[in-house]
């Protein structure tokens, strides 16, 4: 018997007038409020790499069953051309935190957010927001500015708050739209000791030196021992092809890392969440067989075993992803991703995500009950 069962899936959002305007929806980042209570943030645009992207609010206050749009996440600057994603935070004090990148799409207004000729990205900011009252009212936004320079960053994860009260951003450094990374491509985290008001120090999580090897979509959580566990989905340019996903462990804070090491799972756009008896929930997006799947491991001490897998979505669906030698090309192409997992209580989760569905990119949930 599955350790893992299917209890209720829905639409967040779908365009209401497909026929008449162009939105598309991606990227859902979904907090729990408590009493039947969601609030999400939601990246609606024309296209999946148009520059009119921006973060949308969502609530919903019957567990998910209807979803009520609240606007944008705020205005953005008038001078230049900008498109920008969010992932949220419900922080141990009760505020949401909005992780926002930003996007500067003004010298390369015809093109997507990555050079096809050099994988470099477009300039990026990040930014901070907050609400105390549950996202109805937010904060200016403040500017994060990294110890390190990327020069561009990947948003791939929303704070991760500790136990000891420090706070981490999970990134990627990633080139410049001309091909310059000054430090190579790696996984860091970034660090606050003050609650997000400052971001003095970063950790080097998972990076190969002398080598241009991608750990994209990376995640840091933090395992019941208080050692940190970090994965990511790894890309190696020089075969032009994935590796299985990789974790890396620490046990003294994210100071030092272990050697990045293989999880034995084929797939991208990993989430992990640490489950109340210490197995580890993992979504994503799987490449040697279609669709979006879960997966329990766990760690023996530090060795990784994968236990059961389950397929959430599209497994009997074809051409979900692409697999040409040029990533850029791949990523024009993809059909469903960036799985969010949202806990409800010890024994339950809503895992959102994009997907491709009768040619509109919607949010689908699906609600796990773990035994």
């Amino acid at each position: 018997m599955s350790s893992i069962q299917v209890v209720d899936t829905g639409i967040l959002f779908r365009n209401p007038n497909a026929h008449v305007t162009s939105v598309h929806a991606y990227f859902p980042s979904i907090v729990y409020l408590g009493n039947g209570e969601f609030f999400a943030s939601v990246v609606l645009g024309e296209a999946f790499e148009s520059t009119d992207l921006r973060t949308h609010l969502f609530r919903s206050c019957d567990g998910g069953q209807n979803w009520a749009c609240e606007g944008e996440l705020c205005t953005w600057p008038e001078e230049g051309l900008y498109s920008n994603a969010t992932r949220l935070t419900l922080s141990p004090e009760g505020e949401i935190l909005a992780f926002v990148m930003q996007h500067d799409r003004t010298a390369h207004p015809n093109e997507g957010l990555t050079n096809v000729e050099t994988l470099g990205f477009v300039p990026t900011s990040m930014l901070l927001m907050r609400s105390g009252d549950k996202g109805k009212t937010w904060s200016t936004h403040t500017v994060i500015d990294p110890p390190i320079v990327g020069p561009s960053f990947e948003l791939c994860s929303p704070i991760t708050c500790l136990s000891d009260g420090r706070w981490l951003i999970p990134t990627s450094t990633w080139q410049g739209w001309e091909g310059d990374c000054p430090n190579g491509s790696r996984m860091i985290a970034l660090e606050s000791q003050d609650q997000g008001h400052t971001w003095a120090k970063y950790h080097d999580v998972m990076c190969e030196p002398n080598r241009q090897t991608y750990f994209w979509e990376s995640k840091i959580v933090e395992l019941s021992d208080g050692r940190l566990l970090s994965v990511a989905w790894v890309h190696d340019t020089e075969k032009s092809e994935d590796r299985n996903n990789h974790y890396a462990l620490s046990s003294d804070g994210g100071s030092t890392w272990s050697v990045p090491m293989d999880t034995g799972i084929q797939g991208q756009t990993m989430t992990p969440h640490i489950l109340v008896d210490g197995r580890i929930l993992l979504i994503y997006r799987r490449i040697d067989s279609p669709g979006l799947w879960a997966t329990i491991a766990r760690l023996d001490h530090d060795k990784w075993k994968n236990e059961e897998d389950f397929p959430l979505w599209g497994a009997q669906t074809q051409g979900l992803t692409g697999t040409s030698d040029n990533m850029v090309d791949n990523f024009t192409v993809l059909r469903f991703g960036a799985p969010c997992i949202t806990p409800i209580n010890q024994n339950s989760v809503l895992i959102s995500f994009w997907c491709y569905e009768d040619c509109v990119s919607v949010i689908r949930w699906y609600k796990l009950q773990l035994l």
